[in-house]
């Protein structure tokens, strides 16, 4: 499940020192190439909603071997791409196939662990998933000093097809097939609206989701910030990329010790508390321009140990209160924060001036709107209860 989870990341994080070269080799700009990024967040966004009725419908496995298989054939296309129009729908194709991976995981989580204990998985998951950003860039750096931009689609390809092989062999099914569930589109409407306005699915996926949109900014801005701004080569910019990623993975790791004293409620409480004041002296430093390289490396990694604390809490108070929905549960909120964090992405080509304040004003702002959405919310679920 680690595997299948960090199979999107990976097809994030290894591509970012090539934007350049991208650039180059398809005569466009470093802004027209992160819009393939963009586009990959907004195909797993779309297609995690499909995903989630095929995983309630057919059990778990036959979806995530349909994701493989598109993931696999669109990386093949991706190493003949020879426009950026082209690598952008290509890219769009990649990601529907790799978020059944991403939406799987999570369902198979909550099949098997109860609300606390799927806290303390999910941090596990991140773990294998913070090995993405820490391998990914530098990997994919020296791949493509070496081998050219190109060979870093062969490598995602060659991944692919073993984590299929791997989910064939080694990975039970954990949910058996229920016919019941019906795939006409009135009743799948009608299940994702009613996971949609239960209350705690609904604070804590909004919470979630504008929290974790401060990560899809950092990583869309980040090559623009380090290489073009601060001109750090692609293998520097590897490193710092892989350092930051330290905070995030960490942080989610001391999690799981947390969760033995504290709940998941005060945790993502303070952790979002943190976020908001960090991202605010971030950009009040850096439109002031009292910040350099070394201020920003900092600061970023303060964001991303918040985020680490954030995110696995609340996608388990996200989750909890679903069983017999958990697929389609799941792919909502995976669609959410796949789409919130797309509009961040676009964020970052749209205002782009040659600065790092477009990347730390979106930052502040979606942490600012989760700590707002976490406050509202508790208040309705207390006069709920």
């Amino acid at each position: 499940m680690g595997l299948l989870t960090a199979l999107g990341p990976f097809s994030i994080d290894m591509y970012l020192p090539g934007f350049q070269d991208i650039a180059d080799s398809l005569h466009t700009s470093v802004a027209s190439v992160s819009l393939s990024l963009s586009s990959y967040f907004i195909g797993i966004s779309a297609g995690q909603l499909l995903y989630g009725p095929l995983l309630d419908r057919y059990g778990r496995k036959k979806p995530l071997y349909a994701g493989l298989v598109l993931y696999i054939l669109a990386s093949a296309a991706c190493l003949r791409a020879t426009s950026i129009d082209s690598l952008i729908i290509l890219r769009f194709a990649q990601a529907v196939g790799s978020c059944g991976a991403a939406v799987g995981s999570m369902a198979m989580v909550r099949d098997l662990f109860g609300a606390k204990d799927s806290a303390k998985v999910f941090s596990l998951l991140l773990l294998v998933v913070g090995a993405s950003p820490m391998i990914a860039p530098t990997a994919g750096s020296y791949t493509i000093s070496l081998f050219g931009w190109r060979a870093v689609f062969i490598i995602l390809l060659i991944m692919a097809v073993l984590i299929m092989l791997l989910t064939i062999i080694g990975l039970p099914e954990t949910y058996p097939p229920d016919r019941s569930f019906s795939l006409k589109p009135g009743p799948i409407v009608k299940n994702f609206w009613n996971v949609f306005k239960d209350p705690q699915f609904l604070t804590y996926a909004m919470t979630s989701s504008l929290a974790f949109a401060s990560l899809f900014a950092y990583v869309s801005a980040s090559p623009m910030v380090f290489m073009d701004i601060f001109h750090v080569d692609k293998k520097v910019y590897g490193w710092i990329f892989a350092f930051l990623s330290i905070g995030f993975i960490g942080l989610s790791q001391f999690n799981t010790l947390l969760l033995r004293k504290y709940s998941s409620e005060q945790i993502v409480r303070v952790a979002l508390s943190a976020q908001v004041l960090i991202a605010f002296a971030f950009l009040a430093g850096n439109v002031m321009g009292r910040y350099g390289l070394p201020h920003t490396i900092f600061f970023l990694f303060l964001l991303l140990c918040s985020v680490g604390f954030t995110n696995p809490n609340a996608a388990a108070l996200c989750l909890a209160p679903f069983s017999k929905n958990a697929g389609t549960a799941s792919a909502l909120l995976g669609a959410l924060q796949m789409g919130i964090g797309a509009l961040a992405s676009v964020g970052i080509s749209v205002f782009s001036n040659g600065t790092a304040n477009p990347m730390i004003a979106i930052m502040a702002s979606t942490s600012a709107l989760a700590l707002i959405t976490l406050l509202i919310g508790r208040k309705i679920l207390a006069t709920a209860i």
